[in-house]
């Protein structure tokens, strides 16, 4: 169980392989704590735009990732999903995206949420419950 002191300090959270993320629909620009460029093996603070992070997720779960986000904005609804990406850095590695919609006067225009370091051999999703986590 992650307290809300840990959820709110993101070296904490990107020790514990866990980061913030937020994509502003408007222009699809993303903002990440440091967990998430070091997940994605990406120099943290760096400029990344959203289709550069989108080519480092493997191409099924490119695809699997892209239907959710879809279906996520179409029916304001948020989702989880384990996908396999290649850091920068070299290699392939599992990461849990947790995703919720922010919702303006009854419109779509943002996600955001957590992604997760998922180990070799992790199996599916435990159920890591997003409202641990403040995604301000």
């Amino acid at each position: 169980m992650l307290d809300s002191r840990v959820a709110r300090d993101d070296a904490a959270l990107a020790e514990r392989g866990l980061g913030l993320w937020h994509c502003d629909l408007s222009d699809d620009r993303l903002n990440w704590t440091d967990g998430v460029y070091d997940i994605f093996g990406l120099e943290r603070g760096s400029d990344v735009p959203r289709p550069m992070a989108v080519s480092l997720y493997t191409p099924d779960s490119c695809v699997a990732m892209e239907r959710l986000r879809a279906y996520a904005i179409r029916h304001r609804r948020g989702f989880t999903l384990d996908v396999d990406i290649r850091p920068q850095s070299g290699g392939t590695c599992a990461m849990r995206l947790i995703a919720a919609p922010i919702i303006q006067q009854n419109q779509v225009v943002a996600l955001h949420g957590v992604k997760q370091f998922l180990p070799k051999g992790s199996g599916p999703s435990r159920g890591l419950d997003p409202t641990l986590f403040v995604l301000s």
